[in-house]
Order: structure tokens, then C-alpha cells, then sequence
């Protein structure tokens, strides 16, 4: 059995983690950002969809996935055209610019990464990349899962906050 002290340690790492990710992110080009990066990844995963189904894979609210995409279309990095199945939404796709983008974005973190863990083990990324993998697992309920000791607030909402995950 896990000690306390063993996750308050991890809470500690995982926090630290955070600082990783900032780092990342100023490796980006002017005008990208981790969440755009991520919509555009997404869109090139999953192929062409709504944004509705964008934001369930972001894990974040509605309003902040129509920020990205707005910032993204006005790039000229995805197009929103009306699906043809109801002309009230929009199906979200991946322009040829915004592959190249996604290409470039790659390259940097890829080169970014390969140059801070380079006296890192293949065995040892392969490790974290699953452990990584795994603890999201772990977490993907999130939206609808209440821990115990919490409470719900009295408007019925919860006041939870996912993070954006990439």
C-alpha cells in the first residue's frame, strides 16, 4: 500500500510538471499555443468532426474550444463548413496550412524533447511515455466522476475544471 507521504511527493512532481509543459509552450512559434496545437493534432487523428466533439476530446468547455477554433480558422489553419447533415453546425477540418503547421509544431517539440532527454534511455522514454499514459487513464472519468469528499455546489453545477491534456 501507498503511503501518504509517497503521494504528496507525487502531487509535488506532477505540479513540476506543469513547468515542463511552460517550457514547451515557449518552444511554439509566435501565435501557437499548447491548445491550439492540440485542436490541430486532434483534427488530424480524428479526421473531420464537430465542435462539440472537439471539446469532449480537449476535455475543456465549449467556449474555450470555440476560442481555439476561431483563433485557428482566422489563421487559415482549419475550415468551418456547414455539415451537411444539419446546416446549423459546423464540421471542423484541417486546411493544408494547418497541416504544415501541425508538421512545424511537431518538429519543435519533438527536437525540444529529444534534446532535454537525450541522456535519457529509449527504454526510460518508453517508460514514462505509458506511466504518463496510464495516470490519464486513470483520470479520463473526470468530468463525471465526484469524489466523495467533495460537495456539489448548491447551483447543481459542478466547478470542476479539467485540464487540457495533449
Amino acid at each position: 500500500m501507498v503511503e501518504n507521504a509517497q503521494y504528496e511527493e507525487l502531487m509535488r512532481q506532477l505540479s513540476a510538471v506543469g513547468s515542463v509543459r511552460r517550457q514547451l509552450d515557449r518552444a511554439l512559434p509566435y501565435g501557437s499555443s499548447s491548445g491550439s496545437a492540440m485542436v490541430l493534432a486532434l483534427l488530424a487523428r480524428d479526421g473531420d468532426m464537430r465542435i462539440g466533439k472537439l471539446a469532449e476530446l480537449l476535455a475543456v468547455d465549449m467556449s474555450v474550444t470555440s476560442r481555439h477554433v476561431a483563433h485557428l480558422a482566422a489563421q487559415g489553419w482549419i475550415d468551418r463548413s456547414p455539415d451537411p447533415a444539419d446546416r446549423r453546425s459546423r464540421i471542423l477540418r484541417l486546411t493544408p496550412e494547418g497541416r504544415t503547421r501541425l508538421a512545424e509544431l511537431s518538429e519543435r517539440t519533438t527536437q525540444l524533447l529529444a534534446r532535454r532527454l537525450s541522456d535519457w534511455s529509449d527504454e526510460d522514454v518508453h517508460r514514462l511515455t505509458w506511466l504518463l499514459s496510464r495516470l490519464r487513464a486513470s483520470f479520463d472519468d473526470l468530468w463525471t466522476e465526484q469524489d466523495s469528499y467533495t460537495e456539489p455546489p448548491e447551483d447543481g453545477h459542478s466547478s470542476r475544471t479539467p485540464a487540457v491534456t495533449t
